[in-house]
Formats: structure tokens, sequence, C-alpha cells
């Protein structure tokens, strides 16, 4: 299984899908005029001010649904990983990557809003939705629709399971060992899998507002506490900070592990973490309720920000700060750095763990795997939203009975198997599945901005009703030439008189 991960992931996370990250957000950064920065006061008061409705959920609660898909075990896990085989350099490039990302997520999620549908009392879209609509080709459409729910129902789960797993044994241990058909397994992992498998039973089989409604208060309660201890660490420590970000800057450009470990980790890791241009945030701003679909394309390019430069920074200044971080080239025995013991693993929380109680004796470890816990349970219900999000897409063509009773318990046995596995299986196999994605997606929007430049026609259009100071936005997609956006077309003939 490990031969057959890494064999994938070496073709799937060539230095070309790393360049068409960095290279789309650099486009449509330039294209939308840096959008990322003109709107920053905005996207703030658009995320305190959206409502919900019966159909749709707060800008507030489709970011929270995001950031659950965003801020997870990239951030705390992710960040070790980088920097462990990467080197401290790897940051910049996460840095870097989030930066133009946020660009490309306006992009992909206004599309998502400008070609959302209703569907059983719901909002739902997403990049396979404004495939079949704005580039007109459904095959491209369902193979990212089977391909998400492949990536989102089977594999990227078992990377978040797995960090809580071995959060869980950094604190308690592994216990006694069991002999099952998936071989020797630690008691300890297996009690973690059973509760968490019990309580996403619960709340997926309660539906997308529950969903909406846990995450928003959790994610950022817990987003908050994590910085927070953060900047307490980095406030004992302030006196190394300078060094610290003169260390990042310098390996970035002259890196120990090398120029493209540095790069690649740096994309690879934020791509995954933030996962702007991934396809993965479309799903929830599509189901937002907003009066213009720019709205919310700047509410999801803010998250971008609050994931990578926030949440993921924290954890890179814990980390290298306390110094709790071995470097080594993937595959190598012998160590570039070596600061705690080798036997650590990168791809894992343990360098974050270390790192906080290092300072906080006694209160890191459980803190992180409590952490963990939340920021990973919350985006594999993010992960179920958006796998659900695209069943609903084939089953307007296809009609399958008991294929969302199905997923669920697909997403429920694959967390169980991750918690289960060793952590270099569990994410290698989220890394295919997040590279598929972000391939297919990419090139969708590449191909439909050339095509009809939906997302900048929007973007002009909210931009001029701004100057003209509008109390209530309106979007009509016809005048602005955008065909096949039935969902406003009808609100605007709605409400015509």
């Amino acid at each position: 299984m490990q031969e057959l991960v890494n064999t994938l992931n070496n073709f799937i996370w060539s230095p070309a899908l790393i360049y068409l990250c960095l290279g789309a957000g650099l486009f449509f950064s330039v294209i939308t005029r840096f959008v990322q920065i003109r709107h920053f006061r905005e996207m703030w008061r658009l995320l305190l001010s959206g409502k919900s409705s019966k159909q749709g959920i707060s800008s507030f609660q489709a970011l929270a649904v995001s950031l659950s898909g965003r801020v997870g075990t990239g951030n705390i896990a992710g960040v070790a990983a980088a920097i462990g085989f990467g080197g401290p350099g790897a940051v910049f490039w996460m840095w870097v990557v989030a930066f133009f990302g946020a660009a490309t997520a306006y992009i992909e999620s206004t599309n998502a809003q400008i070609y959302k549908e209703e569907s059983d009392g719901v909002y739902r879209g997403g990049p396979a939705y404004y495939i079949e609509k704005a580039m007109g080709q459904k095959w491209y459409a369902w193979i990212f629709a089977i391909a998400t729910i492949i990536a989102c129902g089977a594999l990227l789960p078992t990377v978040q399971s797995n960090s809580i797993g071995e959060a869980v044994v950094m604190v308690f241990g592994s216990g006694d060992y069991i002999d099952t058909a998936f071989g020797e397994l630690a008691l300890t992992k297996v009690y973690t899998a059973v509760f968490i498998v019990l309580i996403l039973g619960f709340i997926i089989f309660g539906g997308v507002k529950r969903i909406a409604h846990f995450t928003q208060v959790v994610v950022p309660f817990m987003a908050l506490a994590y910085i927070i201890i953060a900047c307490t660490i980095i406030a004992l420590h302030f006196d190394r900070l300078p060094s610290v970000i003169a260390l990042i800057f310098s390996d970035a450009f002259s890196p120990m592990a090398g120029v493209g470990a540095a790069i690649g980790w740096g994309v690879k890791r934020g791509v995954y973490s933030n996962e702007a241009g991934q396809g993965t945030g479309p799903h929830a701003a599509a189901a937002a309720e907003v009066e213009h679909p720019a709205q919310q394309g700047l509410v999801q390019s803010f998250s971008v920000y609050i994931d990578t430069l926030f949440v993921c920074s924290a954890t890179a200044f814990m980390i290298i700060i306390t110094q709790s971080y071995n470097v080594q080239l993937e595959g190598q025995a012998n160590f570039i750095v070596q600061n705690i013991a080798g036997d650590i693993a990168a791809n894992s929380p343990a360098f974050t763990q270390i790192a906080v109680e290092s300072v906080l004796e006694g209160f890191g470890k459980p803190f992180i795997a409590l952490a963990l816990f939340f920021f990973a349970f919350t985006t594999i219900l993010a992960y179920y939203f958006i796998a659900e999000n695209n069943v609903a897409y084939i089953r307007r063509t296809v009609k399958i009975p008991g294929l969302i009773f199905a997923l669920k318990m697909l997403i429920m046995v694959a967390v169980f198997y991750g918690t289960i596995k060793a952590a270099d299986v569990a994410w290698g196999m989220g890394d295919v599945g997040v590279g598929i994605m972000a391939w297919l997606n990419i090139i969708g929007i590449l191909i439909i901005f050339f095509m009809s430049k939906p997302a900048i026609k929007a973007l002009r259009d909210y931009e001029r009703q701004q100057k003209d100071n509008v109390e209530v936005y309106t979007f009509d997609p016809k005048k602005l030439g955008i065909k096949n956006a039935t969902f406003w077309e009808n609100r605007i003939n709605k409400n015509a008189p």
C-alpha cells in the first residue's frame, strides 16, 4: 500500500502541479488587480453582516464550514511535515501560495455562487456544477464529482482521523496491542476510532444545517485558543523571533533541504492546508445566502488568510522558536538538522505537541490533542458535506437509491481505518486526493476564465454597485453576458415588477 501511494504521489505531485498552483494564483491575482488586498476591508464587513435563510446558510456559517475544511490537520501536522522535509524555508512558500491562492479562492468560490442550484430545499454547488454550466462539459464535471467523492469520502478523512489517533497516543500511550485483520493495533487507537465514528455518525445523519451550526461554534473558538497559546509561547521567546523570521526567509532561497524540497513541501502542504484551488471551498461558498456572488467570493478569499497566515504561521513559529523539529530529506535516514529524537515522525502532530510541552509542561500534549480533535473532526464533517454535494450532483442525472447512505458508511469506515493505520500511509492517501482535485479544478477554472470570465464580470459588477452606494446589491447574469446562471436568473425574474 505504501509503495502504491508513494508512486501515485510522485506522479500527481510532480513539479507541474506545484507550478500550476503558484502560477494560477499569480495569474488570478494580476487579473483581479490583487482583489485579496484591495477588498480586505470589505471582506470583514461581509463576514459580519450576512444572514441565513431556509435554503442557505449565512456568509459566516459558510466561512465556518469552509474553515472547518481548511483549519485541520494540515495546520498542525502538515506544517510540521513541511518543516521536517522541506526545512524552515518551506514556511515562506506556504505564505506565498496562501497570498496568491486567496485570489484563486475568490475565483472558484464566486463561480460556485454564480452557478449554484436549489435542491431538496438547500443550496448546492461547486466545481462539478460550474464546470458543467460554464464549460459545457458534463463528462469533465462527472470526473470531478466522482474524484471528489472518492477523495473526500475515502482518502482525505484518513489523514484527519490518523492525526487524532497519533495525538491521543502521545498523551495516553499506545496501551495494549491486539491482533486483528488489519494487523497488530494499539487499543488506544481502537478506542479513539470507535469514539470518533460514533460522534461523526450522530452529526452527519443530522444534515447540513447541523454541520453548519456545529462548526460555526467550534472552529472560531478553537482557532482563537490555539493562536493565544501560540502567541504566549512566542512572547516567552520573543528575543528569538527576529532570528526565526530571518531563518525562514534565508532558508527559502538557499534551503538546507534543497530548492525543490522547500518549494515542493511548502506548496504541497500550503494547498493541503488552505485548499485554495483544490475545489473544496466552493462547495461551502455555494451554500451561502448572499445578495451578490462576489460577496461570498471575497469572504472565502479571506478564509485563506485565516488558515495560513494566522493558524499555520502560529504552528510554524512555535515549532521553530522552541527548536522542536528535525529536518531530513524524505526517504533518507540522515538528518540535516536534528533537535529532537530521530524516531519522532514529521508526518504527525508530534513536533507541535513537543513545542507546546517544552514551554507549558503537562499542558502541551493534551491541549494539542484536544485542538487537533476539534480541528480534524470538523474537517471530516466538511469533507462529508463536500462529498454529499457531489453525490447530489450525480443524482440530478442518475437516480441511484441509497447513495447518500452508502457515502455516510464509506466515510465512517475511512475514519476508522485512518485512525488505526500508520501516519505515512494516511498522509499519502490524503495527498493523492488533494492532488487529483487540484489538477481537475485549477484546469477547469482557467478554461472557464478564458471562455467567459464569469467571476471577473461579477467582480466588476459588484465594484460598480459599490461606487453607486446601493443599499441592496443585485446580480443579473444575463445583463452581464453570463449564461446558464439559472438560480440568479430566476431570482431576478421573481423580483421583477
